[in-house]
């Protein structure tokens, strides 16, 4: 198995766990612990892509923002600013926690599921092509 591989199959599960806490109920349990999910499938995210970028195109990155922009400019994926600001919204979770940030942050969170999945469908259609 190869390092993208076993990264993808990461990805995959704990999208499939972010997903899972977007259909709950919110309250604040939820929302922090969406939040959390939030991070953990954002870092499988840029490594996966990291791996794919190396595996199947040659190509290096060492950052999350570096990653996005080289699958932005090869077509993995689309909204390079998105993807940016998914980057800005990840830092803004790790290092400072305050109420009115997390609401924002969890409104924002069914769109970065959406952009989540369609790299998945990416990385899915891409890997054997």
């Amino acid at each position: 198995m190869t390092k993208f591989q076993s990264l993808y199959e990461d990805f995959r599960s704990a999208l499939e766990r972010f997903d899972e806490i977007l259909k709950e109920p919110k309250n604040d349990i939820v929302r922090d612990s969406a939040i959390k999910r939030f991070e953990l499938v954002f870092e499988l995210a840029w490594k996966t892509t990291k791996a794919y970028l190396e595996d199947y195109h040659n190509g290096t990155c060492v950052s999350p923002r570096e990653c996005f922009r080289e699958a932005f400019r090869i077509g993995l994926i689309e909204h390079d600013e998105h993807w940016i600001g998914m980057t800005a919204t990840r830092n803004y979770t790790v290092h400072a926690y305050k109420q009115a940030l997390a609401e924002k942050i969890y409104v924002e969170l069914p769109q970065t599921l959406i952009m989540f999945k369609k790299l998945a469908e990416a990385f899915e259609k891409n890997k054997s092509a």
